[in-house]
């Protein structure tokens, strides 16, 4: 088993009618009543969430934030980071999905930066983030986990660029998760939202063999649950059952856990990220389409995990790793997610030079759980995926 260092200190309130314990929550790190909310495009005022959360902050001067995109836009959010600094706030309460958590996890953090946060975003030499303005969620998309990590990846369309960012300040203070907010959601962003979950967890277990077995059962745990759910939940978003699995899922899938003491990759989350930034696709969808290519191209490296991950989810015989890469497609395009990139662009010639281009630029010359994915490689993935 790898070496390795746990840290997770947000607090989570799972399950419906708990929007009132908000105050409650909120008091253990400030007495300070200015509080900012932020939120994306008003979905929240039509299903219920904008109302009960502000009755429940009644006693708070509450400062909002909207407009927050799908791809959190750094000119967006650096908008609220001025309102801020010219008039500080005591606490931020992110209302949303993953996009406006990553969002508000950036707004929190450049609020308390002095320099460019931009140049934290590019890693620019000695500029981090360190501190940031004490922030909760209340989860209403199932999808990214960043509800209870650290991480978050913000886009910049003026250059084409999608960056990500973390640090210990960048942890919620507490997640509010109410299932019933599923059932309210468009069936894309629940497709969207179990590829998601999907995604983050085979990029830490599709890699090699480890001796932290418990954690390859955890994997394995999720994967089923998603497989198995998966039909339900688009079938019928109202089944609580269904709809709290997929969010504890959705959660426990990018909250640290899963990478404790093993290998993992994120070459397909670097790869399709390039894609949203150059031609706007959803993140989940870039995931997607990359992932069995990629699978293909590094087979090798992979496998032993293959083979294991086919027999185990799958139930699978014999060395079945490249079925099991099928299934995985197959699986994707049950819940309505069409996993060709010749679905979404018809830029066969630049995409995949671009993005090899970029790569290189950027010094993302070996990257991958063994890092020997190389620019050349992540070209042919694309070319493969059209």
């Amino acid at each position: 088993m790898n070496n390795f260092e746990y840290y997770n200190p947000t607090k989570v309130i799972f399950g419906k009618g708990t929007y009132e314990q908000i105050p409650t929550n909120i008091k253990e790190f400030t007495t300070g009543k200015r509080i900012m909310i932020t939120y994306g495009g008003g979905s929240i005022k039509k299903n219920g969430v904008y109302d009960a959360v502000m009755k429940s902050l009644a006693d708070y001067d509450v400062v909002e934030f909207s407009g927050i995109e799908a791809n959190p836009e750094y000119d967006t959010l650096m908008k609220a980071v001025e309102r801020i600094k010219a008039n500080p706030v005591d606490f931020v309460l992110a209302i949303g999905g993953g996009s406006v958590i990553d969002g508000t996890k950036f707004i929190v953090s450049a609020a308390k930066y002095e320099g460019n946060p931009w140049d934290v975003l590019i890693r620019k030499e000695g500029c981090i983030f360190k501190d940031a303005i004490p922030f909760g969620t209340v989860l209403t998309l199932p999808a990214t986990g960043s509800e209870m990590n650290s991480g978050a990846v913000i886009s910049n369309s003026r250059l084409k660029e999608k960056r990500t960012m973390g640090g210990p300040q960048g942890f919620p203070k507490f997640s509010f998760l109410d299932p019933t907010v599923v059932k309210t959601l468009p069936k894309r962003q629940i497709a969207n939202g179990i590829v998601d979950a999907y995604m983050h967890t085979l990029e830490q277990y599709l890699t090699y063999p480890s001796d932290n077995l418990l954690q390859e059962r955890i994997a394995e745990g999720i994967l089923s649950t998603l497989i198995e759910i998966g039909p339900k939940i688009m079938e019928n978003p109202s089944d609580y059952k269904a709809a709290s699995n997929l969010m504890w899922c959705a959660t426990m899938a990018l909250n640290g856990t899963l990478r404790a003491g093993v290998a993992y990759d994120w070459a397909t989350h670097m790869i399709g990220h390039e894609l949203t930034a150059l031609h706007g696709i959803d993140h989940a969808r870039t995931l997607a389409i990359i992932a069995p290519n990629l699978y293909k191209v590094k087979f090798e490296n992979k496998k032993e995990k293959l083979i294991q991950y086919g027999q185990r989810i799958f139930g699978l015989e014999g060395s079945c790793g490249e079925e099991a890469i099928n299934r995985t497609k197959i699986f994707f395009e049950s819940l309505g997610v069409k996993t060709q990139l010749s679905d979404y662009t018809d830029d066969y010639k630049s995409t995949p030079k671009t993005i090899r281009k970029r790569f290189e630029e950027r010094g993302w010359e070996n990257i991958g759980e063994r890092r020997d994915l190389t620019p050349s490689e992540a070209e042919k993935i694309i070319e493969m995926s059209f």
